[in-house]
């Protein structure tokens, strides 16, 4: 909306230049006492510049590391995982991250700010791209599936858990595959 130019973008508007899950992301994504200024090109887009298309996809790639787990045999047991076995930095910020989940929804609720929720999700988005790229999570051609795999697998799975919650609670879709 524009006073100077007279200009009016409805919801309606919106949701159809955007989509859905762009426009609801988008509108939590803002503290209700800042002004919004959406870029309807970049929210549009499909690139890791879109913060939901960047939080919607690292779901989508770790729902496809668990599918290929499935496929390749390796199975996790709540039971026997090891957290000790998880010692690269990057791992470590993924945890923490992970650990801040349920502070950061309960802080978001009580405060009634939902951007909090959408800030979290983009940095644990980007905490799990950061693991992802020096963290060797599926046993490689004949290699056998060990404790470390199943524990980085166990990670993944709290990850993809942990952000189809918090999509979930603004009301955008976590796709399984983009």
């Amino acid at each position: 909306m524009s006073k100077r130019a007279g200009t009016v973008l409805t919801l309606e508007d919106l949701v159809e230049a955007i989509g859905v899950d762009a426009a609801r992301y988008a509108l939590a994504r803002y503290s209700m006492d800042s002004m919004i200024d959406l870029d309807l090109d970049l929210w549009a887009k499909q690139g890791s510049d879109n913060p939901v298309y960047y939080v919607q996809y690292a779901h989508a790639r770790l729902s496809s590391i668990l599918r290929n787990a499935v496929d390749l045999g390796v199975t996790i047991d709540e039971a026997t995982f090891d957290p000790s076995l998880l010692a690269l930095e990057q791992e470590g910020a993924l945890l923490r991250s992970l650990a801040d989940y349920p502070h950061v929804v309960a802080r978001a609720a009580e405060l009634r700010e939902p951007h909090r929720v959408a800030r979290y999700l983009e940095d644990t988005a980007g905490a799990f791209h950061k693991f992802y790229d020096v963290a060797h999570v599926l046993p490689k051609g004949d290699e056998e599936p060990s404790d470390l795999h199943r524990a980085r697998l166990m990670l993944v799975a709290a990850t993809r858990q942990v952000i189809a919650n918090g999509l979930g609670l603004l009301g955008v879709t976590a796709p399984e595959r983009m």
